[in-house]
């Protein structure tokens, strides 16, 4: 499967506002330069499907694919039980660890986003960067795996 880099957003603080950019930094087992979630251990980016939110928009049409939290929304690929698959955005490679469970931060922004986002890895999948690089907007995106650590 192949798809690409639909939108990228950093995470000034943690519960912070998301900015959304044209490009990211990202380092090796580090994460995203500049973003709240650098240098944690597993959950270094985020990433969520456009197909995803195109769906829910047509039930909750105020809903913005930045609530969701993610730093990388991506097309033509699905994220669907990705455990351990290589998840490569331009010339970055990330290890996708598990599912991005939604929350109740969700519905405080939309009633029933929450419910919406839970089947189906619909809120996402987390990972680990593998390489060190930079991501845009629009670069090309593939997924292989699993793969064992």
């Amino acid at each position: 499967m192949s798809g690409k880099v639909e939108a990228l957003w950093i995470k000034r603080a943690h519960r912070g506002v998301m900015d959304s950019t044209n490009s990211v930094t990202l380092v090796e087992r580090k994460g995203i330069d500049t973003d709240a979630n650098f240098g944690r251990s597993k959950r270094q980016v985020t990433v969520i499907e456009k197909e995803v939110f195109d769906r829910i928009s047509a039930e909750f049409p105020e809903v913005e694919p930045s609530m969701r939290r993610a730093n990388v929304m991506v097309s033509g690929v699905r994220l669907e039980n990705t455990r351990d698959h290589i998840l490569t955005l331009g010339e970055v490679e990330i290890r996708l660890y598990g599912e991005t469970r939604p929350c109740e931060r969700m519905d405080a922004q939309v009633q029933g986003l929450t419910e919406a986002l839970d089947p189906n890895w619909n809120g996402g999948a987390y990972g680990v960067v593998l390489n060190d690089g930079e991501i845009s907007v629009g670069d090309n995106v593939s997924i292989t795996g699993p793969k064992p650590e």
